[in-house]
């Protein structure tokens, strides 16, 4: 063998050493014993996420054991759970800024404590919690569950239009939060910008302004004038017509109820394709308007 091919094949079996061991030693990748979760949720005009890890029962006693009364969690395992609004909202009375916050709660047997705080990177070092960075504290009642809930799981519930329930379950415990959205001052807000001081509003504002005065048991005269412009406008807006007749259905105006509801049925019969549920509404509020006009 020259010497040439010699050193040719040292440096070869040299390269193909190196191209190996990054495969040699890398880590192997293998399930989280507690999986990472987000759950987001929009309530009104604000957003909210939830990130946090899901621990299983496995066979143990949770509450009280594994998650001792009288102490300072987490909220789940691996790292802090947090919880963000995009806007200030209201919990359990409390006012909270707008912001990201970590999720620690005080379990006990009737009673939960649960204290949203700026530090969001404790993780398992809940004694390093520092009670000035608190941004809310509020207790809450523990319920038990119909059934067993294998894996921590927090979700959303009981949504309303400005409201959301915020449930953290496991085990056979669950015990939830209450989130309240400022819907009222952002939507009225916008009316007056857009409606109301506006000399030319869109048909769209004013449509959407009637529905929200419908809606929130406002001012229903208001809300007529608005829609019966938006509908001057775009005649054709089977659902605008439909919002119409409701309206008037509310004010006891059930001739003009019945008028509304039979063009809004009329449009969406020529809408491509018909829009045969629309048609089933408007056939049902006709129903109901002559039914009460009697």
């Amino acid at each position: 063998m020259s010497k040439h091919f010699a050193s040719f094949s040292v440096a070869v079996a040299a390269a193909a050493t190196l191209l190996a061991a990054p495969a040699a030693y890398a880590q192997i990748k293998t399930p989280a014993a507690s999986p990472q979760s987000t759950v987001s949720q929009r309530v009104g005009l604000t957003d909210i996420t939830i990130t946090y890890s899901r621990p299983g029962v496995k066979a143990r006693q949770i509450f009280g054991t594994v998650v001792p009364f009288g102490k300072r969690w987490r909220t789940g395992a691996n790292a802090t759970t947090s919880i963000k609004f995009s806007d200030d909202v209201t919990i359990e009375g409390k006012k909270v800024a707008a912001g990201e916050y970590g999720i620690y709660t005080i379990p006990n047997k009737t009673e939960w404590m649960v204290v949203l705080n700026k530090n969001t990177k404790l993780g398992a070092d809940v004694d390093g919690f520092k009670d000035d960075q608190d941004v809310a504290r509020f207790t809450i009642k523990p319920y038990k569950l119909g059934s067993k809930v294998e894996t921590f799981t927090i979700n959303f519930t009981d949504l309303t239009p400005a409201t959301t329930n915020v449930a953290m379950e496991w085990e056979m415990t669950g015990a939830k939060f209450k989130v309240m959205a400022d819907v009222e001052s952002k939507v009225m807000a916008q009316i007056e910008e857009k409606v109301t001081k506006n000399d030319n509003p869109a048909s769209t504002d004013l449509a959407a302004a009637a529905v929200y005065y419908y809606e929130n048991n406002k001012d229903l005269k208001q809300a007529l004038t608005w829609m019966e412009k938006a509908n001057a406008a775009e005649p054709t807006k089977f659902w605008n017509l439909n919002t119409e007749a409701k309206i008037r259905l509310k004010m006891k105006d059930y001739a003009g109820a019945t008028k509304a509801a039979e063009a809004s049925k009329k449009a969406a019969l020529a809408a491509t394709p018909p829009n045969g549920e629309y048609v089933k509404m408007n056939e049902d509020l006709m129903a109901e308007a002559k039914k009460m006009g009697k």
